[in-house]
């Protein structure tokens, strides 16, 4: 497995994290050590501001029905996983603003839209699609539409960004900015 990890500026991306495949880390994006994100079934495009705590997985697995090239995960803006989560995927398509909270799992034919909780320790496994703003929790897998809006994670991310290099060596972005064409920097004559 080739290993292809772009980490965008601002992105701050522990060394001690297993990433396999083809990843690409957005801005302002926070990965702690022990982080596991395998791209075996096709890249991964994580986009900016999303939280990965300890012992997350991300796994985008194999499928059957491999097409070629291969289609991509992709993880929207603002999304958190907590403590040991554990999601798995062929391909598709992760909303933004979810939650993925401690010890959760989602399987491989589950698709999240954007704003949904997933409650500690709740397994996902049967085919189906969570809808925007659902939230699923307890023992027995209930699920309901969120009354507000999911909070902001800014003001824990922006922390752990400025905190984290002074604790952990981190992995240095490797993707610039396109600088403007020398073009573009002239003024337009009239």
């Amino acid at each position: 497995m080739s290993h292809n990890i772009k980490i965008l500026p601002g992105a701050t991306v522990c060394e001690d994290c297993t990433l396999e495949g083809d990843i690409t880390i957005g801005g302002g994006t926070v990965i702690h050590p022990r982080v596991t994100i395998i791209a075996e079934g096709g890249p991964i495009i994580i986009a900016e501001y999303c939280l990965f705590e300890e012992y997350s997985t991300i796994i985008h697995k194999k499928s059957d029905k491999q097409e070629n090239p291969p289609k991509p995960l992709f993880i929207g803006a603002h999304n958190v996983f907590e403590v040991g989560c554990k999601l798995e995927s062929p391909c598709g398509h992760i909303g933004e603003s979810n939650v993925f909270e401690c010890r959760s799992f989602v399987g491989v034919d589950v698709k999240i839209g954007s704003g949904c909780v997933i409650g500690a320790a709740c397994s996902l496994n049967a085919p189906q699609t969570l809808a925007d703003n659902t939230v699923i929790w307890g023992s027995e897998h209930h699920n309901r539409e969120a009354l507000e809006k999911q909070p902001s994670q800014m003001l824990q991310l922006d922390f752990l960004s400025k905190v984290m290099p002074n604790y952990h060596r981190l992995r240095k972005p490797n993707v610039h900015k396109r600088q403007t064409s020398r073009q573009s920097q002239e003024p337009i004559k009239a």
